[in-house]
């Protein structure tokens, strides 16, 4: 059989890279003799960069940037001919701020990340926006560019509440001539209901009483640059990175749908007999533009039959046909949690061979 592993990465455990190569290695263990096609996967968050540079190869330079509190943390810039590309979550993380200080934290070092990436000489920069524990609504990005305002925009979204003018046009000359792309599969506003706070401010570590004051400080900022961008999809992802880059004329894409075509996914998946993919938690939030359901849909188009491996699965067989799976299958009910994180890649290669012993012919 020719199996396509596209797995996302194993949020806090594996890499997708990693979790493709644990994949592969138990799939093998069971059936030596399938052909089998690695090409992890992203949708724009943490390890857009990694699984790009798998695929692609180009040029990776090392840079140092700001980190959500004003330190330094370390980052990258992939160069792949004309085009860079850059991963936000290195700069500003939920894993940098632990879910904390979200109210402070800053994506100025995306704006380090961005002119990193401008001195490459590249022509376009496209950015992998998700997984951020920022809710900046993007300021402190505008100010790394040369933005000015009458408050500061370098410290975070409650530094927002009552800003009356952003001058963008030193940021705005810091990118003429390049074409910037916002690559994420968040769809939502800057602000209100369906907004960056309302949305993601809880699992950031805003308090439930703050989240009313940090939307508010958002839509300050939204009247002082552009309302209208600030109702535009994608506004809100990242923490409202989405918006700054939008108010600089970025376009923005689906990151599922860049780094599938970019690996050539349905090409692989139309030559595959089975396709198999993966995360962290597999529930019924993975049909909102996360990489399973990516996966999933492109083996629909291909008429193949696609499974998902998962630390849990928290959905049942009904929720799996919705999201285009046949079967998932969760290395906590297989090992235990205890193992599950201990020797992540371990446990899923056995996970993956256990699949195996059943799916391969």
């Amino acid at each position: 059989m020719r199996i396509l592993l596209a797995p996302d990465k194993f949020a806090g455990t594996l890499t997708a890279v990693e979790a493709a190569a644990a994949m592969a290695a138990g799939w093998r263990r069971q059936a030596p003799d399938d052909e089998l096609d690695l090409a992890p996967m992203s949708d724009g968050g943490p390890g857009f960069v990694d699984v790009l540079h798998a695929t692609l190869g180009g040029e990776l330079g090392a840079v140092t940037v700001r980190g959500p509190f004003g330190d330094p943390v370390p980052g990258a810039v992939l160069r792949v001919g004309d085009v860079a590309y850059v991963e936000t979550a290195q700069a500003c993380g939920l894993h940098l701020t632990g879910a904390q200080r979200a109210e402070e934290a800053s994506t100025a070092g995306v704006g380090d990340l961005l002119l990193a990436a401008l001195e490459t000489g590249a022509t376009t920069v496209v950015l992998g926006l998700g997984g951020s524990g920022t809710n900046d609504g993007g300021a402190g990005l505008l100010a790394a560019l040369g933005a000015r305002a009458d408050v500061p925009l370098d410290r975070g979204g409650a530094a927002l509440a009552g800003v009356r003018r952003v001058e963008l046009t030193a940021a705005a000359d810091r990118v003429a001539g390049v074409s910037l792309v916002a690559a994420s599969d968040v769809v939502g506003p800057l602000t209100g209901l369906f907004g960056a706070t309302k949305t993601a401010g809880a699992r950031k570590g805003i308090a439930e009483d703050r989240l009313v004051a940090l939307d508010a400080a958002l839509e300050d900022l939204a009247v002082a640059t552009d309302r209208r961008t600030a109702l535009a999809k994608g506004a809100g992802a990242a923490g409202g990175l989405g918006h700054a880059l939008l108010c600089l004329g970025a376009q923005r894409r689906s990151g599922f749908e860049l780094v599938a075509g970019v690996v050539g996914l349905a090409d692989r998946a139309r030559g595959a007999d089975l396709v198999v993919t993966g995360e962290g938690a597999f529930d019924f939030s993975s049909g909102a533009g996360k990489v399973p359901y990516g996966v999933a849909s492109v083996a629909a188009e291909a008429m193949r039959p696609c499974l998902a491996l998962a630390g849990q699965v928290l959905v049942g067989a009904r929720e799996m046909r919705v999201l285009g799976v046949e079967s998932a299958y969760s290395l906590v009910d297989l090992v235990g949690e205890e193992r599950a994180l201990a020797d992540p890649s371990g446990a899923l290669a056995d996970l993956a061979a256990r699949v195996a012993r059943t799916w391969s012919r």
